[in-house]
């Protein structure tokens, strides 16, 4: 995408330091002058994605960053991410409905500072790593909420015309995969796990996930899990 001076336009992509919103970055680098948002929220593995985050950005050449702190998330709890009172299930345990690795209304406050920051960037697109097939069934990955959340962008930024978009929402996880070894994206920096910063748990629900997308794509996970 350029303008009409030949320059890429702008872009502003959400990137945790997990799989999918780094397919997401490398998504964004080729089409757009990308700058990356990282939000930390008090999360228990929050180091280890922003070590994942900085890492990623400067593999990619991204250097227009943005590292901002949420403290409302962990304030509100009711989430194991944020919660050390609430155990991370292992994946064998999670059943049917929204599992206590649900962060309540997350994305909301992580798409509203990538939106803000968009438009003082004068960036037309925000890029986030949203996924509803092969995901823990969170509420706020559906399409229907970007489909909504981008009307309230409309109606409440100065010219209206922020988009954010989705580009993997109905992508399996294997799929994930597959494109970002297309796009060389460095999954061998990404950091899912829900619960540990110095080896990946290999059982908690998204490593689990992550780690047969990557058996089904018939590769190696390029990065470290415990007991193997």
């Amino acid at each position: 995408m350029e303008s009409s001076k030949g320059t890429k336009k702008r872009a502003v992509v959400l990137l945790s330091g997990g799989m999918d919103s780094c397919v997401c970055a490398a998504l964004a680098i080729r089409d757009y002058d990308a700058a990356a948002v990282h939000v930390s929220y008090g999360q228990r593995t929050e180091e280890r994605e922003r070590q994942s985050f900085l890492a990623i950005c400067r593999r990619l050449n991204i250097f227009d960053k943005l590292m901002v702190r949420n403290e409302s998330l962990r304030a509100i709890g009711g989430s194991a991410l944020t919660d050390d009172a609430v155990a991370v299930p292992e994946a064998d345990e999670i059943g049917q409905g929204v599992p206590v690795t649900y962060v309540p209304f997350r994305n909301a406050h992580f798409l509203a500072v990538a939106v803000s920051w968009a438009e003082v960037l004068g960036a037309e697109k925000v890029y986030i790593g949203a996924v509803e097939p092969d995901s823990s069934g969170y509420p706020d990955c559906r399409p229907a909420y970007y489909q909504a959340f981008n009307e309230v962008v409309k109606a409440g930024t100065k010219e209206g015309k922020i988009e954010v978009v989705t580009p993997l929402i109905a992508m399996h996880k294997v799929e994930i995969v597959r494109l970002g070894l297309e796009l060389s994206a460095p999954f061998d920096l990404t950091w899912s796990c829900y619960s540990r910063e110095d080896q990946a748990c290999g059982v908690c629900d998204s490593c689990v996930l992550r780690l047969r997308a990557f058996a089904a794509a018939r590769m190696q996970d390029p990065i470290a899990y415990a007991g193997k």
